[in-house]
């Protein structure tokens, strides 16, 4: 447990800026509600080929409603969550060679089984609060711009699509540290691969004729559309994203056992 705490306690700074950041985020995307919901926007969008539309992240929602409108700021949202999870991820292993740790860390009287088990839940409780502050943060600006019905609901189907989003770039940092054997770049790949991840989120939003490279992008694992329409997210689409997850999880266990630390 002690080295569950030394890592909260190290994050502790960055933990705070990322939360405030996504309040901030939060806050600024809602107050351009305003002006999207008064139609004069609307009409500027409606104007535009569905490629532009596309492009801006709007595709066919009605932003003019709160509910399009969430969705339309949410890939943001999700973008920025999925950096923090992934850099933290990637960072757990990481640091320890770059902070010249390692040997310290190894003369304790405890397994690496252990290390890398409390340095995953330190992790994931950082992944978890800045979820949790942008949920709420979420929920309190939706509700003091919205005058439709309530999107309470779907608000948090969005933001637990983006929980596990985040759960599968965590995992996915983590085993990119374990396996290299210079795991000081390994957020720099990690981040590389969570951008072209998105990028093809946007590629496939302008055609449909190459669905089938949206396997390898967890941006597009959940369905907006299904969310504003209040129908949930789909429950073997979830499944098979912590099965993902997992197997990164373990995968992650199994390369750190194995390899050699720079001392």
């Amino acid at each position: 447990m002690n080295i569950f705490f030394r890592e909260l306690k190290a994050n502790r700074k960055a933990l705070i800026i990322w939360s405030a950041c996504m309040f901030l985020l939060v806050l600024s995307g809602m107050s351009k509600y305003t002006a999207y919901s008064s139609g004069g926007s609307s009409e500027i969008f409606n104007k535009m080929p569905y490629t532009m539309k596309a492009l801006f992240g709007i595709g066919s929602f009605d932003v003019t409603k709160m509910s399009g409108f969430f969705a339309f700021l949410f890939p943001y949202l999700e973008l920025t969550t999925a950096i923090h999870a992934v850099l933290i991820g990637s960072s757990i292993i990481a640091k320890e060679e770059r902070d010249k740790t390692t040997e310290f860390l190894m003369t304790k009287p405890v397994s690496r089984k252990l290390i890398i088990t409390s340095k995953f839940l330190a992790a994931f409780v950082n992944v978890l609060i800045v979820n949790l502050v942008t949920l709420i943060s979420s929920i309190i600006m939706v509700n003091a711009y919205n005058k439709g019905k309530d999107i309470s609901g779907e608000v948090v189907t969005f933001l637990l699509s983006m929980f596990i989003v985040q759960l599968i770039f965590l995992s996915l940092g983590a085993l990119i540290s374990a396996v290299m054997r210079r795991p000081k770049a390994s957020g720099s790949i990690a981040s590389a691969i969570l951008f072209a991840a998105f990028v093809i989120s946007k590629i496939t939003d302008l055609t449909d004729r190459i669905n089938f490279i949206n396997v390898f992008s967890p941006f597009k694992y959940f369905s907006y559309q299904s969310m504003v329409e209040g129908k949930g997210i789909n429950t073997g689409i979830a499944a098979a994203s912590f099965i993902l997850a997992c197997a990164f999880f373990i995968s992650t266990y199994f390369f750190y056992m194995k390899r050699d630390l720079n001392i």
